[in-house]
């Protein structure tokens, strides 16, 4: 389990984010158009998990937003932003914000990515929600940065954030 905290309260997460340098374990989640999307429709291409309780809150939605110009800035990365919303909620969202960039998906049928990626929250009023967290995965599926946001009404760390995609978009040489 991991502690976050809700306006300064505690709360437990199921377990652990993955771990750095490991393959992700496969996800199954939802689109907007009902279609269904697993981790290797998208090998071959980095990936960035942006995780958040619900679009429905001001930090989400501006997150969303900074995410969405992330996905400008680095169009050879995909941004799948994961919530419990319901895929027409996350349509609607995304039309009225002109957010074209990323990829909502949502959670609703499958509870196992909140218990898998570990950010499903316990015991609480937010119990059934996810936590807010990113995940950034290179082309091949690896873990290659994770960041929990310890107060979950707080935005991420965008600037971690860019170096790891700059990190994780930068060839290795292999010896």
């Amino acid at each position: 389990m991991t502690t976050i905290t809700f306006n300064g309260t505690p709360l437990q997460t199921i377990g652990q984010l993955p771990i750095i340098g490991q393959p992700a374990p496969d996800f199954a989640l939802t689109k907007i158009d009902l279609s269904e999307i697993s981790l290797k429709n998208y090998l071959g291409k980095p990936i960035v998990l942006n995780i958040f309780p619900s679009l429905d809150t001001v930090t989400c939605a501006t997150a969303m937003q900074r995410f969405n110009e992330i996905a400008k800035a680095y169009p050879e990365i995909l941004i799948l932003c994961v919530s419990a919303d319901l895929p027409f909620a996350q349509k609607r969202f995304c039309a009225s914000e002109h957010l074209n960039n990323v990829q909502p998906v949502s959670v609703f049928r499958h509870s196992e990515f909140g218990e898998n990626y570990g950010v499903s929250i316990l015991e609480s009023p937010l119990e059934g929600l996810l936590s807010r967290a990113v995940v950034i995965l290179d082309k091949k599926g690896i873990v290659r940065y994770t960041q929990q946001v310890q107060e979950i009404t707080e935005e991420p760390d965008y600037a971690a954030i860019t170096t790891a995609l700059n990190e994780t978009l930068t060839p290795s040489l292999d010896l």
